[in-house]
């Protein structure tokens, strides 16, 4: 990446961290951030070396939600012709979580000290999130008489229904060990550099497009009918079988090796 301002891009072997870095506003994003984040993800797909995505906050804080100070100036803006400044910057936003939670890449959010609003549906879009001991998640939109609208859809696909709408309305936080037992979160840790290199290790051992497949295929299983899925399923497990991952890995799995993907 060219200069990023609000976020740092860190590599290490065919994994990229991204990291929010706004520490002296909790890493709030603005919309100098997102559009950075798109940008580092667009970088991210468009390298074959990078197969896993980790997103992390400097300064002992994940995200605090999205930056007031740009919804305030797009509140002074005029609405014109039906084009509402405000909806356009939830649009923006929305877009992100979006572009997320479609990557084929393996995507890892660790999550320090708080995680809030938009923050909170970063969490719940990534594949797997980690947590250290004093993080919290909180959804204050509600009580600052606001709604968390673009983040809605990913709070229900993540948690269901009654529970999205429980944490909605109350408008409080949790703790890292509530977020554990709601399936929030997939593992808490007091030191999360651990269980994240055990994670990345373990995902690395599988092909990057099995995985991006198989990504895709759970995207739309969480919205189409079984009957509808059959075949779907059954030519995504055909191409898979016949591309080179799939010949390699059985091969593999024949002849009592590692196939030459996996982590050695």
């Amino acid at each position: 990446m060219s200069d990023p301002d609000t976020i740092l891009a860190e590599t290490q072997g065919a994994v990229r961290t991204l990291w929010l870095n706004r520490p002296e506003v909790k890493n709030a994003m603005s919309l100098a951030m997102v559009e950075e984040l798109r940008t580092a993800l667009a970088e991210a797909e468009a390298e074959p070396a990078i197969r896993v995505l980790v997103l992390r906050g400097k300064g002992g804080t994940f995200c605090a939600g999205g930056d007031i100070a740009d919804m305030s100036k797009a509140r002074q803006a005029v609405v014109e012709d039906g084009d509402d400044p405000i909806a356009r910057v939830s649009t923006v936003f929305g877009e992100l979580c979006l572009a997320y939670s479609r990557t084929p890449l393996a995507l890892v959010t660790v999550v320090e000290g708080g995680a809030l609003g938009g923050g909170f549906g970063l969490a719940c879009v990534s594949d797997i999130c980690i947590a250290s001991q004093n993080a919290s998640f909180g959804l204050p939109e509600t009580s600052l008489g606001l709604v968390p609208a673009q983040i809605m859809p990913f709070l229900v696909e993540r948690l269901g229904y009654s529970e999205a709408k429980r944490l909605a309305v109350l408008g409080g936080r949790i703790d890292a060990a509530e977020a554990l037992r709601i399936e929030l979160v997939h593992e808490m840790a007091q030191d999360v550099e651990a269980p994240l290199a055990a994670t990345c290790t373990q995902i690395l051992r599988n092909p990057p497009e099995a995985l991006a497949a198989t990504k895709e295929l759970a995207r739309l299983a969480r919205s189409t009918p079984a009957d509808e899925i059959v075949p779907i399923a059954a030519r995504a497990f055909a191409k898979a079988f016949r591309g080179e991952e799939g010949v390699e890995g059985t091969t593999a799995f024949m002849e009592k090796r590692k196939p030459e993907w996996a982590v050695k």
